[in-house]
């Protein structure tokens, strides 16, 4: 077993039945790559490299208070030594990020676990989209609603915002991404909730997936919280 694999085991049975499982599930046609960027202090989860053919599923246990990101990529081409490149998603041309994030456009799976609130989780497009992704919560206490963005955003993307494949849209950018303008990036003089609000832009991203994440402070409808919960996240 890898000296990695191993210290985690340890710490998660130090820290007892208290760890949160992560259900990665491919619905998608073609193979998806999960990709997680573990939160500051945190323990990198195992398996960030896994490759899910369509209909795979795979478990990932998460220790108490982890926080972190998951997306998917695709298009993937990689060495035995494990470099190469995505077509969306990349995270440094490596199979296993190993602490870096995904190259937007990418859709976000987001978790912050065991708060005092309960856990948070969250779908953004804030770093645009490149597949659709849902998170199902299982055996939790509270809200625990389910988070859906099953649209292909990809057929609706606005002019300006796609990344292109060849002759095919494969990724839509966020507005920030696109145009790096303080009133997108919700930065400089738009840096509050109050000045920054919806544009053109996002509002097409809400209209595809009314749960995620359309810009930085779509809070309201957008944020959820469960305690004790395990996680489906579902891609396609």
């Amino acid at each position: 077993m890898a000296l990695k694999q191993l210290s985690l085991l340890v710490m998660l049975f130090s820290l007892g039945v208290d760890a949160t499982v992560l259900t990665l599930q491919n619905k998608c046609r073609d193979i998806v790559w999960p990709g997680i960027l573990t939160g500051a202090g945190r323990p990198e989860l195992i398996d960030d490299g896994a490759e899910l053919t369509p209909g795979k599923a795979i478990n990932i246990t998460a220790p108490k208070g982890w926080s972190g990101r998951i997306w998917g990529r695709r298009g993937c081409t990689f060495h035995s030594y494990g470099s190469g490149t995505c077509i969306t998603g990349d995270c440094g041309g490596k199979l296993k990020c190993d602490g870096v994030g995904g190259a937007p456009p990418a859709s976000l799976a987001e978790f912050t676990l065991d708060s005092q609130e309960g856990g948070f989780y969250d779908v953004s497009l804030v770093n645009g989209y490149n597949l659709p992704v849902s998170i199902f919560p299982t055996g939790g206490s509270g809200q625990c609603k389910a988070v859906t963005c099953q649209s292909d955003l990809n057929r609706n993307c606005p002019n300006g915002l796609e990344v292109r494949n060849q002759s095919h849209i494969v990724g839509c950018k966020s507005a920030c991404m696109a145009f790096n303008k303080p009133e997108y990036c919700c930065t400089g003089d738009f840096s509050n909730p109050r000045k920054c609000q919806p544009t053109s832009y996002s509002k097409v991203f809400k209209a595809s997936c009314p749960q995620a994440y359309s810009y930085a402070y779509d809070d309201a409808t957008s944020t959820f919280t469960c305690q004790g919960a395990n996680y489906l996240i579902r891609f396609c």
